[in-house]
């Protein structure tokens, strides 16, 4: 803390001989949003090395010693879960519900909220939890953590400025650092910017665009200076696949549509169920069943079952290894839903991503398609399943375009999205993100006011004691 004041000093005598007050005013509101920019970048490279570090490891463990998954996932299932119980219970799960609960709660009456969900110690969890979970072959994502972490980050910064410090709305550092989360993670620059836009707050663009622009490009332009230029997929062949295929994407759509929204719908099961069970004994054998569940899958059907999905996605864009079992997006369901009702830290954008590809797959081999059609139909596959636990069509549609620089399947993918948004809709009212951000500031205020409940009742009985003495 002292060192950061050190720079907003060093800012602030710098500027104090500027004669246009606006132009030093814009100055020092842009400083807090640079500086937490470059700091996500940093942190974001640094947690996609160790994370890619855990899943190789994971990999290699399966290759050489593959009944070891039956006890390592099981012990870090259990691991994952209760370090997020112990130390910080709204590091679990995604990420993203968390965030968008903040900027809901980012207002004079219940600014005190958005410390149990946004932190430097939420962060650090996140990434132990998420590493740890990984590590066990858990099927889990590291984007919605980094968006969280992000977000924690913007909002310390925040809580750090000094009292002399021009003021810096709160909400909007937790949308930028959010979106510049979301950007450094994914190297989608424009992903991060609908994502908050469609996703994180409905505040009008205007009132925040300046700020939330700055803090997704330092933050993309810092991971790109640590990484080097790269795509988070690659360049997929997709060049003529012939003007019918639009008619295929149309199943891709419906069931991608169906399936996220089931999945979300399923985790969402599991998780009420789990929260029934009492004592932590049990919460840790419900663990230990997942782990088990989730190693049978992978030892007995197919690898492909652990981690993130990303090389699933690689193996099926890239190489002539196009075709996909019919169980395989079964499998890439059964992953994340095992490992995030866990109530460990890991997200759910890349297992999403892995499951529509799995998806889209499998219904290109059923069709016979060329590679290119079948590249087509594996990007749909993944921005219509992303779009079906997330209801953000136009995110997923970007965020897919981004990933591979291919604009030839633009239409394909924004017909996709809409058609599986559509019946995500049609499935449930609420989107999955929706339901989660809705129980923790529901968690929150119960426990704001049993607390204030159990102070009151003490000062009573304060008072009591001392009108009987």
């Amino acid at each position: 803390m002292a060192l950061m004041n050190k720079i907003f000093i060093f800012f602030q005598k710098k500027f104090d001989s500027f004669s246009n007050e606006r132009i030093k005013h814009n100055f020092l509101n842009a400083v807090p949003f640079w500086i937490g920019s470059l700091i996500t970048g940093v942190v974001a490279v640094v947690y996609a090395r160790i994370f890619a570090w855990a899943e190789f490891t994971t990999e290699y463990i399966y290759h050489h010693q593959g009944w070891m998954l039956f006890l390592l996932t099981p012990l870090c299932f259990v691991l994952g879960w209760y370090i997020v119980h112990r130390w910080a219970p709204y590091a679990r799960g995604s990420g993203i519900p968390q965030v968008t609960a903040a900027i809901e709660l980012s207002n004079p009456k219940h600014n005190f909220m958005v410390e149990k969900l946004l932190g430097l110690r939420i962060a650090v969890i996140k990434i132990i939890s998420s590493t740890i979970t990984i590590f066990g072959g858990g099927a889990i994502g590291r984007e919605g953590p980094t968006i969280q972490i992000s977000a924690s980050i913007f909002k310390k910064i925040n809580d750090w400025l000094p009292s002399w410090y021009p003021k810096v709305s709160k909400q909007n550092m937790i949308v930028t650092g959010a979106a510049a989360g979301l950007a450094s993670a994914f190297n989608t620059p424009l992903g991060g910017i609908v994502f908050a836009i469609e996703e994180l707050t409905k505040t009008h663009f205007n009132f925040f665009k300046s700020a939330l622009l700055t803090g997704v490009i330092v933050a993309g332009l810092t991971a790109l200076t640590l990484l080097g230029p790269y795509l988070y997929l690659g360049y997929p062949q997709t060049a003529n696949p012939g003007r019918w295929i639009i008619l295929a994407v149309i199943p891709v759509a419906l069931i991608t549509g169906v399936a996220g929204s089931g999945m979300g719908t399923l985790i969402l099961f599991l998780m009420k169920k789990k929260k029934a069970l009492k004592g932590i004994f049990r919460t840790a054998i419900y663990c230990v069943i997942c782990g088990l569940i989730l190693a049978s899958c992978a030892y007995f059907f197919d690898v492909r079952t652990l981690g993130s999905g990303k090389e699933l996605m690689e193996t099926t864009l890239f190489t002539a290894n196009k075709n996909v079992a019919w169980y395989v997006p079964i499998l890439r369901i059964v992953g994340p839903v095992l490992s995030f009702s866990t109530g460990a830290a890991g997200g759910i954008f890349a297992p999403s991503l892995s499951a529509g590809a799995s998806i889209g797959a499998v219904i290109s081999g059923w069709l016979q398609l060329t590679p290119s059609g079948t590249n087509i139909m594996i990007l749909c596959g993944m921005a219509g399943f992303l779009t079906g636990i997330t209801r953000s069509p136009f995110t997923s549609s970007i965020l897919v375009i981004e990933m591979t620089n291919d604009h030839n399947v633009i239409f394909h993918l924004m017909l996709t999205a809409l058609l599986a948004n559509m019946i995500a809709t049609a499935w449930s009212k609420h989107a999955f993100y929706d339901h989660l951000k809705n129980q923790y500031i529901h968690e929150i205020l119960q426990v704001e006011t049993a607390e204030a409940d159990a102070k009151k009742e003490k000062e009573m009985l304060k008072t009591e004691t001392g009108k009987t003495e």
